[in-house]
């Protein structure tokens, strides 16, 4: 099992934290939603739950809770900036399809 980021990614959220202030790390996860079933939720993590796991890559921690790492297991993370916009990006081997707004993913 594992999670990993690109060292843009990793350098966006020190950058966030940094500016935040405090903070241990970036929590993703997931959430039902929109038309495929699944969005990407991210969040600064400010404490470790007991059903955590963390992954850490160029010095930055990423947090998953237990019931979501099946759905990001393998992930990589980047951070991309396209002409004027700038985003995360999820490269996720577990998707199996997304909708037409890219907004959600299925994994089955």
């Amino acid at each position: 099992m594992a999670v990993s980021l690109t060292e843009n990614a990793a350098n966006q959220i020190k950058k966030q934290l940094e500016k935040r202030g405090q903070g241990i790390g970036l929590k993703l996860g997931v959430k039902k939603s929109g038309c495929s079933g699944y969005a990407y939720v991210l969040d600064y993590a400010d404490q470790l739950e007991s059903d955590d796991q963390v992954f850490e890559n160029f010095g930055v921690k990423v947090i998953v809770t237990k019931e979501n790492l099946e759905f990001v297991d393998g992930i990589n993370l980047d951070y991309r900036r396209e002409g004027i916009n700038a985003a995360f990006k999820f490269d996720n081997p577990n998707v199996k399809g997304t909708c037409g707004c890219g907004e959600s993913f299925s994994v089955s």
